[in-house]
């Protein structure tokens, strides 16, 4: 799986850490966030992620910002886009199985690097149960 990640400031270690686990995981990534700490805007890095799995560039997506909130209303901006914000991993699995999410949205600020861990090797690998929950999806993006 190839996947798309972006960062502000707020997440710069925690990304590390997480091409470090993508690449264990024998996925490959395309890294569009800052690396450092100093301040930027959160959309200038959110969106080349959500152009990637938009566009197939990229299977999955995975940003991060303070809260997550700035990045996933930026990413969920895209009528193609289903950025879920999570902070364990049962959510990250809801987000996939009902909502077929394509973007996992992680604050930064608010959950320790072992459950961010979790969270995305559980998006990473649950699957869409389709069924009810396709008609839902479906919903979605029709006001647009």
């Amino acid at each position: 799986m190839h996947i798309a990640i972006g960062n502000d400031h707020a997440g710069p270690e925690l990304k590390k850490e997480l091409l470090s686990l993508i690449t264990d995981l024998g996925h490959t990534y395309h890294n569009h966030g800052t690396d450092t700490t100093e301040s930027v805007d959160y959309p200038d890095f959110i969106h080349p992620v959500a152009v990637d799995v938009r566009d197939g560039k990229a299977d999955f997506g995975i940003i991060i910002c303070g809260s997550g909130n700035g990045a996933n209303m930026t990413a969920n901006k895209y009528t193609e886009i289903r950025s879920a914000l999570c902070w364990t991993a049962e959510l990250s699995a809801l987000a996939r199985q009902h909502n077929n999410a394509n973007i996992l949205s992680i604050p930064a600020r608010f959950v320790s690097e072992q459950v961010v861990k979790d969270m995305v090797k559980t998006f990473l690998t649950t699957d869409f149960e389709g069924g009810r929950h396709e008609r839902r999806v479906t919903k979605i993006s029709q006001c647009c």
